[in-house]
């Protein structure tokens, strides 16, 4: 359960805000800035739908540079443990610490070819899937055309949002789901 009441999240000021949620959109607590100005939000439903409404109005290229901001999964940033407490808790939920050297190899190929093709790194949820099922989503999306990942991308990062969200806010079980 989250650290926030939906009470304190209606009423919260602009400094405790992006102090709270400024990493809900990896890196960009420019979103978080931008989205207090819609308050107030009665659930983690409606925040999350500014949050979305937020990005989707953003044009192309600041959607690609929300892209950008997220790290290679098991990548140098991991290695190094320099992503963010958010970063890391879905990269090990995902099994990348657990990743083999020939497993890794692989997916920094992968990623190296995905970035080089599309611009910004190959962004999924990792909270909803395994290091098998990442290794093979990115087999597949880097076959994709930009604006195909470029609107996958975006999904995965709402996604990821809503899971930060489920961290952040109090909340009941119907608010938990998608």
């Amino acid at each position: 359960m989250g650290v926030v009441t939906k009470e304190q999240l209606s009423g919260m000021g602009y400094e405790d805000f992006i102090k709270i949620f400024g990493n809900v959109i990896e890196h960009c607590a420019l979103c978080s800035a931008a989205v207090w100005a819609k308050r107030p939000f009665n659930d983690l439903k409606q925040l999350h739908s500014a949050i979305c409404t937020f990005i989707d109005d953003l044009p192309k290229i600041g959607r690609e540079g929300i892209l950008r901001l997220h790290p290679d999964l098991a990548g140098r940033i991991a290695e190094m443990g320099k992503l963010t407490s958010e970063s890391s808790k879905e990269q090990l939920s995902a099994g990348l610490n657990e990743i083999t050297n020939k497993e890794k190899s692989i997916l920094q190929s992968l990623n190296d070819r995905y970035k080089s093709k599309f611009g910004f790194p190959f962004v999924i949820c990792a909270r909803e899937n395994k290091k098998q099922a990442i290794l093979s989503g990115i087999k597949a999306r880097v076959e994709n055309d930009k604006d195909v990942e470029l609107a996958t991308g975006i999904a995965e990062v709402k996604k990821i949002a809503f899971y930060r969200l489920l961290d952040i806010i109090e909340h009941c079980e119907e608010e938990a789901r998608l």
